[in-house]
């Protein structure tokens, strides 16, 4: 592939022209996802001429002996980046670049480390999606509760109208991306494989969903297969294209904390979900509630640390308002004077809540007829039925 196939191709999908097009569509081939060398050479040099010197194989700035022998192999055998583009335009999809109107700007965040463009599927437009989202990772093997939790928040967080973004994987990833599907919200899955490539099989049924509802994100070319690096290096492109990381379920090596650790890195909120301590499975999330991230156990606690500050609080939470609650201080001291077991006369009882006998027994009186105390001759005594009964509504 000399300069002149670059030259040539795809249309300009609202950014960069064809031939800058052309030649990032071929890097996704010659050069691993966020290699920074090639990221370097980037940054202040055409597309075309990095992909020009790539193919030729000569001495290369930062570039090994070695690592310049494997871009020149990779480039001799790479196909026409113009079936790259039509096999994903053939799949309703397209390639977004940087300069196209709609590449996410928070990406530019990593840097040398930026991917050379995204291989996109689906109708919603990527930038303006990803301007509202919060990725939402975890284990594989979770525990049910873990699944339950990714699901609520899935759902929570599509109510309140933001996009949820994980890796498609089982486990969490899969229950996030099914609890936003079942609220009818948007939600994007990064994937380390081409996006043609339905991984894992199992989520075949799943990544369909979701790009005929949602978009499905990755670095690699149509046909690409994942391997164990591709899924690391593809968590920075979830952590950079979020607003905020949550955690759900993850043990001290997981991937899961490599993603919201990139999203510190990057000044990205991270939050978890905390679990059982006895749990392996939350042994990660809890140390990094203990180092940097906040506790969340809802979508609302979510979206009051991504949203806007001061206008999207969650609810404050308390218990229920009891009965008890709404007595006046001074009935509340007679009421707690009484003995819990037998009954006490009206003097003893103001003795002890220091306060007069006339006022006591008015509050004897008020207190009988809410149902605390009962009367039984000249003593009083508390009621049988719970005294601490939560108000009804209306009451």
């Amino acid at each position: 592939m000399g300069r002149d196939d670059v030259e040539a191709g795809a249309g300009a999908v609202g950014g960069v022209g064809d031939g800058e097009r052309l030649a990032r569509a071929a890097l996704t081939r010659i050069a691993d996802p966020g290699d920074e060398i090639v990221g370097t050479w980037l940054r202040d040099r055409d597309p075309r001429e990095v992909v020009a010197e790539l193919r030729a194989g000569g001495p290369l700035p930062g570039a090994g002996e070695q690592r310049t022998a494997g871009y020149r192999i990779r480039a001799g055998a790479a196909p026409d980046p113009a079936a790259d583009l039509a096999a994903v335009e053939a799949l309703g999809g397209r390639f977004v670049c940087p300069g196209d109107t709609d590449w996410p700007a928070q990406l530019d965040d990593l840097g040398a480390g930026r991917p050379y463009g995204l291989w996109v599927r689906g109708r919603p437009k990527l930038r303006m999606w990803a301007l509202r989202s919060v990725a939402v990772v975890g284990a594989r093997a979770c525990t049910d509760y873990g699944a339950h939790m990714a699901a609520r928040l899935g759902a929570g967080l599509a109510e309140a109208g933001w996009v949820v973004v994980s890796g498609a994987a089982y486990g969490v990833d899969g229950a996030a991306h099914r609890g936003a599907l079942s609220a009818a919200g948007g939600t994007v899955a990064v994937l380390a494989c081409g996006a043609d490539v339905p991984y894992p099989r199992g989520h075949a049924d799943l990544i369909s969903r979701i790009a005929e509802r949602g978009l499905i994100v990755g670095e690699l070319p149509p046909g690409s297969h994942p391997t164990r690096s591709r899924f690391v290096l593809r968590n920075r492109v979830i952590a950079a294209l979020t607003r905020g990381t949550v955690v759900v379920e993850a043990q001290h090596r997981s991937g899961s904390l490599i993603t919201a650790r990139r999203a510190r890195e990057l000044g990205r909120l991270t939050m978890g979900v905390p679990g059982p301590c006895t749990s392996g499975l939350s042994a990660g999330v809890h140390e990094l509630l203990r180092n940097e991230a906040a506790l969340v156990t809802d979508a609302a606690e979510v979206v009051e640390m991504v949203g806007r500050i001061g206008g999207d609080l969650a609810p404050e939470r308390q218990g229920p308002v009891l009965a008890r609650d709404l007595l006046e201080a001074g009935a509340v001291r007679v009421l707690e004077a009484l003995p819990a077991r037998g009954g006490a006369g009206v003097e003893q009882l103001a003795r002890a809540a220091a306060t007069g006998t006339d006022d006591t027994l008015g509050r004897l009186y008020e207190l009988q007829a809410l149902g605390f105390v009962e009367r039984d001759g000249d003593r009083w005594q508390l009621t049988r039925f719970p005294r601490n009964r939560p108000v009804p509504q209306g009451e």
